[in-house]
Order: C-alpha cells, then structure tokens, then sequence
C-alpha cells in the first residue's frame, strides 16, 4: 500500500463488517496534536506504540513516558503470533513485517535508564509551586527567592541550593521585606517542610546537573533514518503523580521555549506523547491549566505534536480538547452518569458518520479496536471510522532486565547524563559568605580592641548586597566582606583567582536564573 507522507493506523469496517479502507494520519498534520482515549484494557497502549512505531520509520524522533513498562518492548523485534497475523490479514496489512526501532531509555532515578535532569533554576517558580502544591502565599515567596537569586547571582542547580536560599530569607527576612515585599517566617518554614516532603519522594533526584539537553530527544539513528524513540520508565516515577506529570509539562516547556518556528512542516520535528494526561490537570489551579492551553496551542509551530492519552476525554479541559485534531477512541464504559457523559462527550467531538451512532459504537468496540478520526485536506477532521488498529512491528511486551541494559549499553547518550556534576552554586556560595563575614566580623572586632579610634566609615557600593553580608567599602562587588587590608593583609594571586572564577561562573548561570518554566510566556 502507498503510505508515503502517512501513517498507516489500521482498517475500518463497513456495517457489513467487511473491510472499507486503511485509515491514515497524514504526517503533514502530525503536529496538529492528538487524543488517544479508552477505557483500561481496550488496547490504548498498543495504539500509542502503533502510532510511535509509525512516527520513528518516517524519521520523526518520538518522546513518550512508559507508565507499566509495556511500551519497552518497541526496542526489540516483534514475533509472529497468531492473533497478529489474523489482525493484519483481516485489514488487508500485506506487507506486515517484525523490525526493532531506535530506543534511548529515560529514568529520572537511573535505574532502567539514563538520568534525566533539571536544575530548580530551569524549572522555574509556577512548576516548583505546582510542584510543592504551594498556597498563594508561599508561591509569592518562592517567586520572592527566584529574584533574590538572580539579583546576587546565586545559580540554583539543585534542592540543596534552594534550601540554603529559604534559610537566608528567613534570617534576613525583614530586611528583603522592605525591598521585595513581605516574606512570613511561616510560609518559609511551609516551603522547608515541603522540600523535605518532595526529597523523600525522590526529587533530589531530578534537580540538578548535568541537565537534559532537548537535543538528546530530537535524535535520528544515522544507521536506519528513523527517529530515535525516548521512553521514560515512569513506573516507579507514578508512585509521585505530581512530580510525574510536572517533569513531563516541563519538557514540553522547554521544546516550546527553545525550539525555533517553523511554520507547518511537512512532517513534525517531535511527537510527544502524554499518557495518564489525567494528572496534568486534576486539581491545576487555573493559571496552570492556561499555560498549558497556551503551550499546546503555539507549540504547533514548533514542529512538535502533543498527543495525550488518558481513559476519559472529561479528563482534559475543553480548551485543550478543542486543540487536539487527531482522535482514536477506544471503548468506554457507560454504568454511571459521569461516564455516561463521557460518552456523549467523546461521541460529539466527531464528525458524524451516517453508516453508525458514536455513541453506541463507543461503549461495543473490541479490544484492538477503535473509532479514529484524523485531520485531512485543509486539516478538516475526516469522518470518524470504526477502525481495528494495526499490530505492531516491535514486541508487544515488556523488556526483560538483561534486554534493557544491552540498549543501554549501546545508546547515543551513554555516559553523558550517568555521573552527578555538584559545581559551585548557592549553596557553597551562601556558605562562603557566611564565613567570610563571620572572619571580617572576628577581624573587626580584634581591631577595635587594639584601636582606640573606631573603623574607618562605609562608603557607597556598587551592585546589590546581600542583607546579612554588610556593604562596607571593605566588601567585594559580590557583596562579600573582605579583611582591612592593612599593610600585611594583602589579597593573595590565588584568593583573587578565585574570587574572578567565582563571579564569572556566578553571573553567567545567574543570566539563566529568571528564564524560567514557561517564562516567555510569564514574561
């Protein structure tokens, strides 16, 4: 069959049950966005690796998160079975064959695949709020640190940064109140306790350095010209909804704020899948959900697709709903009045077809089998199908332990995000001021007792000083206090060595500091 500029997604049925035509999904509308629904069994899972599968053999790098562990399967060859020769023979699949497709394997504990990291600094104030369910209060304080944070060039990488950040403000709190507004005491020690609450959890893991490059998830395997398909092992990372589904929003974020326009290409230049996308917005407080909207509105023109799977479409706001063009609708349950609406509301979001009712052939669809609607033409929405999706070309199946780290072992990243990197940041930086005022303080207070005449008086400063720190004369740009240089007490080639890689280091990462999580669109 000529699928070129296609993906091939299965056959539909007339009512005769007979074969109709194959159903496709034309790669020029892939970045359209899609919505790949039903109810727990109903062979969502294989849809979302039919359609990965399809997006890879046309070059189209692929991101997905891997909630059970099935989806590894795709890495490895599939095998002819029975149940698969007959689905391919009954939707007239000839050329159906078994292959492997390019993995790069994800965990954010790195334990079934490479580390994937973020600094608190990229992750910005609305995801770290979203992430701590911080009230309003202790978001305006975070918002708070972010800015004192850029201001006196205090790179935050990880929860150890950030932590030494809120104990500062609460030792100096009424001297930033006067200048950012009021930090409570209270809400700060709020935010400590939810940092201990997030380590616990395991998000030590995820903040730090090195950081993800979206690079590294745009890949084509220079031996096959597929797509490299990323899976994240999500299985032990969903034992933490939250930390789940605010990872995978952040790196749609970073796609949207780094990539550049390009209009609508002829294919796109990543597919991002979204599953359980439930937990995106279950209790998102309205400025969430609106970014998100927003995101997945422009980010189209960034060549990147969103495709969400959940189990219900009532689980996506009907503004998101609206943007997502590309349908498969396995079968839903209809017992109880929500999930009777359920129906209704995924039947309604079809182009009708006159041969069936959606609704009713939503709640009798088999396994495998689906009602698939895509953009066509103009990027008009097709008349909906009752469809039975392919099978797939990959293993269906999870991966055993030794299969996996054999991709590993072979990956294009190996050794690039496996080893920790702990460089200065806040919290040595934090620490070193503090030292070095408490010494200047000793210095000081030996002097007045040797002198009867007291220290000579401050003078005007350059830059902002950190409260806490002083803003003497005697102090460095940074706001660092430094001993009277007295005749003997001179600054060392080394101490001043330091003191210049310090303040580069400091000011280049700081200028990253305010860009933020969905900061182009904060801004």
């Amino acid at each position: 069959m000529d699928d070129t500029g296609k993906l091939f997604i299965g056959g539909s049925r007339k009512p005769d049950d007979s074969l109709n035509k194959a159903e496709y999904l034309e790669l020029k509308f892939g970045n359209r966005h899609g919505l790949v629904t039903g109810a727990t069994g109903t062979g969502k899972t294989v849809s979302l690796q039919v359609l990965a599968e399809g997006f890879s053999k046309a070059g189209v790098p692929v991101f997905a998160a891997d909630i059970k562990g099935d989806l590894s399967g795709i890495a490895m060859k599939g095998e002819a079975k029975d149940f698969l020769l007959k689905r391919a023979e009954q939707i007239g699949f000839a050329d159906y064959d078994f292959e492997q497709f390019p993995v790069i394997f994800w965990d954010l504990f790195g334990e079934k695949g490479h580390r994937v990291r973020t600094t608190i600094a990229e992750m910005g104030p609305l995801l770290l709020s979203r992430l701590m369910d911080a009230s309003e209060p202790q978001e305006g304080v975070i918002n708070i640190a972010f800015k004192i944070a850029d201001k006196a060039n205090l790179p935050l990488l990880d929860l150890k940064d950030f932590a030494s950040l809120l104990n500062y403000m609460a030792e100096n709190a009424s001297e930033l109140s006067s200048q950012f507004g009021l930090i409570s005491k209270s809400s700060v020690a709020s935010i400590q306790r939810g940092l201990l609450v997030l380590e616990q959890q395991g998000a030590e893991h995820f903040f730090g350095e090195p950081a993800l490059k979206i690079s590294d998830i745009m890949r084509i395997n220079p031996n096959s010209g597929y797509g490299q398909i990323s899976v994240l092992a999500a299985d032990k990372l969903m034992m933490n909804p939250r930390l789940y589904a605010t990872f995978l929003l952040w790196l749609l974020s970073e796609l949207f704020e780094e990539l550049p326009e390009v209009g609508d290409p002829e294919q796109p230049k990543l597919v991002f899948f979204f599953d359980e996308a439930h937990l995106l917005f279950n209790d998102a407080p309205k400025v969430l959900t609106e970014r998100v909207e927003q995101v997945v509105r422009l980010i189209r023109s960034k060549g990147v697709g969103v495709y969400f799977v959940t189990q219900n479409p009532l689980d996506v706001p009907e503004t998101v709903l609206a943007q997502l063009g590309n349908r498969v609708q396995h079968a839903l349950r209809a017992y109880t009045p929500r999930e009777q609406k359920a129906v209704k509301t995924a039947a309604d979001t079809f182009r009708p077809n006159p041969d069936f009712d959606c609704a009713t052939a939503i709640t009798n669809l088999g396994t495998g089998e689906a009602l698939v609607s895509t953009l066509e033409g103009k990027g008009a929405p097709s008349i909906v199908e009752r469809t039975l999706v392919r099978p797939p070309s990959g293993r269906i199946g999870p991966l055993s332990d030794q299969e996996r780290q054999m991709i590993i072992d072979k990956s294009p990243v190996l050794g690039l995000y496996d080893e920790d990197l702990d460089r200065e940041s806040a919290f040595e930086i934090l620490a070193a001021r503090a030292k070095q005022a408490a010494d200047s303080a000793a210095a000081r207070k030996a002097q007045d007792e040797l002198q009867s005449a007291p220290p000579a008086g401050s003078g005007e400063t350059t830059g902002w000083t950190l409260p806490g720190f002083g803003g003497s004369k005697d102090d460095d740009d940074q706001g660092r206090p430094q001993p009277r240089r007295s005749g003997y007490q001179r600054e060392t080639i080394i101490e001043a060595a330091m003191k210049s890689v310090t303040r580069t280091v400091a000011t280049q990462v700081g200028r990253a500091i305010v860009r933020g999580i969905l900061g182009s669109l904060k801004r």
